[in-house]
């Protein structure tokens, strides 16, 4: 267990503790942060299980809806995520993300409690500005922890917790809907954040900058990076600027997907029993888009490690999505709902493996302190494009589509947004490739 931090020692000054870090610490480390990624997805995306009955005990349009999952949450979420990184780049970051995780489980149990749409829209805003505070500083610490060769897998792993929380929202959300209540599933996934938040304070220890590179901590500026440096640092970089359109796209493709897919299924094949349906999109969001997401991290490692070339990073982001189109047709336009589901796998898995090479490349890219500010100007592009704009856009053309072609609207709102979407993102990617080796030697300049 960390020592206390002495009321006389500043936050920037905050080092690890003598004691080495064995491979097992380092292990508990990796699925500490893991684990809290789990409850930021499950708290985030257990919304959309429960839209259906949402809609029909408040009387709310699908644009209404897609306000709620999208742009309520990602407005606050992102333009909170950049003063936080920069207080992450100069601060004790086990500290940032304690607070961020007892702020989102605290507003996701109290949307429980909403009566009206605003009420939910506010509880979604609180439950966005906590969040702010996960990705950026484990990203960074995981980067203090791991060595560049590994760092793929490590944020491959840390975002298991993307799938992991989707599928267990899927399951807690629609098994306590369907016999409890929708309000009573917010209880049920957050207030155990507020313990896991006691954990992460007690246990976890703040490695010195520059851990994992071997850079020695004396001598060397513990000042962060002006945040005007920073943002003219990364919009030199061309191939940060492709990737992270091309992520932004894809997020705006999958935030979409993931909003809507339930009340798809609802809709179109009928499978209202929400426990049933969470099952369903839970075993496969947790084993399939898991094993996608894991091996994404792992194949870029040890593809770039045996060709000396970065550039695998985004080639595997961008062909793996690309082969997953076909699946993604099979889910929308195939005529029996659970046969559908089980035609998407393929595609469950091809489709997540650009998270981890994703966030590798971007602190590759990057100096020390400016890691977590630039983990946060990557998500603050993602989620506003994505997350903001993907279920808004859907819910939209929905409601748009709806007087032609009734509860069908859904099937092709979700089919023409997400393969557009993704068809764009992969070009970006291809084009990010183009410029990443000169842009990896820009940082040693």
């Amino acid at each position: 267990m960390a020592p206390p931090l002495s009321r006389s020692e500043p936050d920037h000054q905050m080092v690890i503790a003598a004691e080495p870090i064995t491979p097992a610490y380092r292990g508990y480390v990796l699925g500490l942060l893991m684990v809290i990624n789990v409850f930021n997805y499950l708290d985030r995306q257990i919304l959309s299980i429960l839209l259906e009955p949402i809609k029909r005990d408040l009387k709310l349009s699908d644009t209404a809806l897609g306000f709620l999952t999208g742009i309520a949450f990602a407005l606050f979420y992102t333009f909170a995520g950049i003063p936080i990184a920069r207080w992450a780049d100069k601060g004790v970051r086990r500290t940032i993300m304690t607070l961020g995780l007892t702020v989102w489980s605290g507003m996701t149990a109290l949307t429980g409690l909403a009566q009206t749409f605003t009420q939910l829209a506010l509880a979604r805003i609180g439950v966005g500005i906590g969040e702010a505070a996960c990705t950026p500083p484990a990203h960074s610490l995981l980067s203090d922890y791991f060595p560049p060769e590994r760092r793929g897998t490590a944020l491959s792993i840390l975002a298991l917790g993307v799938p992991f929380g989707i599928m267990i929202g899927y399951l807690a959300g629609g098994w306590v809907n369907q016999y409890f209540g929708w309000r009573k599933a917010f209880f049920v996934v957050g207030l155990p954040g507020l313990v896991l938040a006691l954990i992460l304070r007690l246990t976890l220890r703040e490695p010195p900058r520059g851990h994992a590179e071997g850079l020695p901590t004396s001598g060397r500026s513990t000042a962060a990076e002006p945040l005007g440096e920073v943002l003219r640092f990364l919009w030199k970089l061309r191939s940060f600027r492709h990737l992270a359109l091309g992520a932004a796209l894809y997020a705006f493709c999958g935030y979409g997907s993931l909003a809507f897919v339930p009340a798809f299924m609802m809709r179109v094949h009928g499978m209202t029993n929400t426990a049933e349906l969470g099952l369903w999109l839970g075993l496969i969001s947790g084993i399939f888009l898991g094993i996608g997401t894991f091996f994404g991290g792992v194949l870029s490692d040890r593809l770039a490690a045996r060709t000396k070339d970065m550039r695998w990073y985004l080639w595997l982001s961008a062909g793996a999505m690309l082969l997953s189109l076909p699946f993604t047709c099979l889910l929308y336009l195939w005529p029996e709902g659970r046969m559908a589901l089980i035609l998407s796998i393929p595609g469950s898995i091809l489709s997540p493996m650009w998270l981890g090479p994703t966030g590798a490349m971007t602190q590759g890219l990057v100096k020390l302190r400016m890691r977590a500010t630039a983990a946060a100007v990557l998500l603050f592009v993602i989620n506003l494009i994505g997350l903001g704009l993907g279920p808004q856009t859907v819910g939209l053309v929905s409601d748009l589509l709806t007087p032609a072609y009734g509860k069908e609207a859904v099937r092709y709102a979700l089919l023409w947004v997400v393969v557009v979407g993704n068809v764009w993102g992969v070009i970006h990617y291809f084009l990010a490739a183009r410029t990443l080796r000169e842009d990896l030697a820009a940082k040693e300049r």
